[in-house]
């Protein structure tokens, strides 16, 4: 499979945010990446449903929705409903992590768990199998532009052997940092997706951007 592309829609201009949606849909990007924050479980927030909703209304492409918040559990049906085609939750935030994870897939939609730099991988093991995605925080949760944390490649490539030894179709997401020098290298580490905020949007042309990270 060829690795996919997701704009981070964090990045983009809220005053202009229907001329950036406009941008990724004609883009050859894959996916938009929308990031959820609380002001709880990461120190910033960021937008909520009307939002997401708003972007559903004239985005074309599936909606990969990252919660960064605290009692996932109580908003699920309501992120799926508002547009969620890929809902992610942190590992950190589940107490009930299979049941999350399921409630996810009963609701209709495609579930993912999130690891921020700290947690291992190995504490998915008795997971990996029921999760379509794997999200790897490459820098701490809560603001974009930050410098990618660059153990993050052995950490991925672990990820990787995790999900071949257990016969896993989980899919490999990387966020954080996430550029053109650094691409490759966490492409060959295991990478699927691309999660790319900065990178993007400060560019003077975000659209090529984005066909670069999706032809390396």
């Amino acid at each position: 499979m060829n690795h996919l592309v997701a704009p981070s829609m964090l990045s983009a201009d809220f005053l202009n945010l229907a001329k950036d949606i406009e941008m990724v849909n004609k883009s050859e990007a894959d996916w938009f990446h929308l990031d959820v924050m609380d002001g709880v479980f990461v120190p910033n927030i960021s937008f909520g449903f009307p939002i997401i909703e708003k972007i559903r209304k004239i985005a074309n492409k599936p909606l990969d929705i990252h919660l960064m918040i605290v009692d996932p559990d109580r908003y699920l049906e309501r992120f799926i409903k508002s547009g969620a085609f890929l809902l992610s939750v942190h590992y950190e935030a589940c107490i009930h992590l299979h049941r999350t994870i399921h409630a996810i897939h009963d609701l209709g939609a495609k579930a993912g768990v999130v690891l921020n730099p700290h947690t291992s991988v190995n504490l998915l093991e008795n997971i990996i199998k029921d999760v379509d995605l794997v999200l790897i925080m490459s820098v701490n949760p809560g603001f974009g532009g930050q410098k990618f944390i660059e153990r993050t490649y052995t950490k991925i490539s672990r990820l990787k052997k995790l999900i071949l030894d257990n016969e896993s179709q989980a899919m490999i997401e990387v966020d954080g940092g996430v550029d053109l020098v650094n691409a490759s290298g966490l492409l060959k580490s295991g990478v699927d997706v691309l999660v790319a905020g900065n990178t993007v949007f400060s560019s003077p042309n975000p659209s090529e951007t984005i066909r670069l990270l999706k032809n390396i």
